[in-house]
């Protein structure tokens, strides 16, 4: 439903929203689209966080299964061998060795056999110590592969929820989009500019650069030559390149490709990276931003970042200041 306000024209909300008694202003379209976006990229950190787990699980569940069938087919050598053992003193009465020293013969030629037959006992003894401990590691690696199938399949699950999540988000989001003019849609480009510029001026305005001097670390500067080449290349949900990328995609990328992997999410990237004050801010590192991390760029210089906004918009520069910054962390530290 459009309908038109003192500001222009205005969209109900998506379904994912109670509608309001009133239609909505451009502004706060531009809110609403901030809100699902925002959605979709904590939604895409928790899609891509799930598919490492998935990914991980999966080499483990495969491995464990190459380890039981290995244990299985040793398990049953060893049995064999215990059952020929077990013939074999069946057929020999089972009588002690030394026995055969007072019914025999040849003393001699029975000393030399009860050697043998010592042998053969410590080897038996031997064979049933190491059945039971095969018998034992195989019940525990089949309880762990079953184990690791369960937390597999909860990691296949929370990844299928994340994925409706985000494609439920950007969805509403490009409805909402869809039903703009020309002239609102670059009415909506322009608010977004005039806010990103004004607070990059705040930001700009504390007298931070003036601090910021450090120049990159050989690491940083070839993360950093990555990723700019990477500019023009569209935003992608849970992608990490060739091609396309989403934000962590892209700065996880642009560190392998220094040689230095780091976590593959914002979020992560945020826990396990070293965190440093933003006055020793240097490009190559990595600026977290809004209060839940979701999002990430690289800080290239001059209050830059190169990153990934955004589904329906490509890699670029953007002023650093333009988004709330969390933090910064730096991978080689």
């Amino acid at each position: 439903m459009i309908a038109v306000t003192a500001q222009g024209a205005a969209f109900a909300f998506p379904v994912t929203e109670p509608r309001p008694d009133r239609p909505l202003s451009i502004a706060e379209v531009r809110k609403e689209l901030n809100r699902l976006y925002h959605d979709a990229e904590v939604a895409t950190d928790a899609y891509n966080a799930a598919n490492e787990k998935v990914d991980k699980q999966s080499r483990r569940v495969t491995a464990l299964a190459e380890d039981v069938a290995e244990g299985e087919k040793k398990l049953e050598m060893l049995k064999a061998r215990a059952g020929a053992a077990a013939r074999l003193q069946y057929q020999s009465g089972g009588l002690p060795p030394e026995v055969y020293l007072y019914l025999s013969d040849d003393p001699q030629q029975d000393l030399n056999d009860v050697g043998v037959a010592h042998q053969v006992q410590e080897g038996t003894t031997d064979l049933l110590i190491a059945l039971t401990t095969t018998q034992e590691d195989l019940r525990e690696k089949s309880e762990d592969a079953s184990d690791q199938l369960q937390k597999l399949e909860a990691g296949r699950k929370a990844k299928a929820n994340a994925q409706t999540e985000i494609e439920e988000r950007i969805s509403a989001a490009e409805k909402l989009e869809s039903k703009l003019k020309k002239e609102e849609l670059d009415r909506l480009l322009a608010m977004e500019q005039e806010a990103g510029a004004e607070a990059q001026s705040a930001w700009l305005s504390s007298g931070i650069l003036k601090d910021i001097k450090a120049e990159a670390s050989a690491q940083g500067a070839k993360a950093l030559a990555y990723a700019i080449l990477q500019i023009g290349k569209p935003y992608e949900w849970g992608a990490e390149g060739p091609n396309s990328y989403d934000c962590s995609g892209l700065t996880s990328q642009a560190w392998a490709a220094a040689k230095r992997p780091i976590p593959r999410t914002s979020q992560e990237q945020w826990r396990q990276l070293a965190h440093i004050d933003i006055k020793e801010l240097r490009p190559g590192d990595l600026i977290i931003y809004h209060r839940d991390a979701s999002h990430v760029g690289m800080y290239i210089g001059h209050g830059s970042i190169v990153h990934a906004p955004r589904p329906g918009r490509n890699v670029t520069i953007a002023d650093a200041g333009s988004m709330y910054i969390l933090g910064v962390v730096r991978p080689d530290k």
